[in-house]
């Protein structure tokens, strides 16, 4: 792996050629996510709570690290989860979440399309296209995304997906999200400290950092000090937080007007 130039914490820069365009990554374990466009970027958003330009883009200028880097800074992240899905309704949901990743710009790979496919079709779901999604071969999975798109509609789920229509780009959509997030943590189905990264930087972040939020994401390994809580305890203590705020009112009390 190519060596990180470390700035503070667990922000780094790629190697050299630095300048306009080239980003400050947040690094922990295999957690990799753009949190400056540039350094410029960077010390702003790092030490004075602002979200990150949202016109700017950050620029492909170091081979292996440009994998993280896209016009749409997490359009090359996917979410790392198991499905978590028992009956056929919440099959469904799954697809549906899916779908809000892809309508958000968040990477959605073939192999968890044709996966949300085959959980659906086994829990019964019916839809006439299901069937060959759930059995795309991996020679075919070019065709996973037409295909996915086609469930969608003959479930009747592509008209129902949240409108674009706060200041906030997708913002019913990703309160979605995040309350999905939130249900895989508490499930199993994503790792603690990998699902309070992604509630961090998918969710609060580009929702304008509400505060109901914040008490989950000051629990991500990269805002805690490294001898602050065990992992363990870490874990437990997302899992606790991620109970609490599904059991309460949604969207949290702060963002309500934004979703009715």
């Amino acid at each position: 792996m190519p060596r990180l130039v470390p700035l503070y914490g667990h922000r780094y820069l790629p190697p050299a050629p630095f300048g306009p365009g080239h980003p400050v990554l947040s690094v922990h374990q295999t957690d990799v996510i753009e949190y400056g466009h540039d350094l410029a970027d960077w010390l702003d958003v790092e030490f004075t709570g602002r979200t990150a330009r949202p016109n700017a883009r950050s620029l492909a200028t170091v081979p292996f690290w440009s994998y993280f880097v896209t016009d749409a800074p997490e359009g090359a992240v996917t979410t790392p989860h198991d499905p978590t899905a028992a009956t056929d309704s919440e099959a469904v949901e799954y697809l549906r979440m899916l779908a809000l990743e892809r309508l958000v710009g968040r990477q959605v790979d073939d192999g968890q399309l044709v996966t949300a496919g085959l959980v659906a079709d086994a829990l019964g779901v019916v839809a006439p296209s299901l069937p060959r999604l759930a059995r795309l071969p991996e020679d075919g999975r070019g065709q996973a995304v037409p295909l996915f798109e086609q469930v969608l509609a003959e479930l009747g789920l592509s008209d129902a997906l949240p409108a674009d229509d706060t200041d906030l780009p997708h913002e019913r959509a990703r309160w979605e999200l995040v309350r999905w997030w939130l249900r895989l943590i508490v499930d199993g189905g994503m790792r603690a400290s990998t699902g309070v990264g992604v509630v961090a930087h998918a969710g609060w972040a580009p929702l304008g950092r509400p505060e109901s939020l914040r008490p989950l994401v000051e629990l991500s390994p990269e805002r805690l000090s490294p001898d602050a809580l065990s992992r363990t305890d870490i874990a437990r203590a997302v899992v606790t937080e991620a109970r609490r705020l599904l059991a309460g009112p949604w969207p949290p009390a702060e963002a309500a007007p934004a979703a009715s």
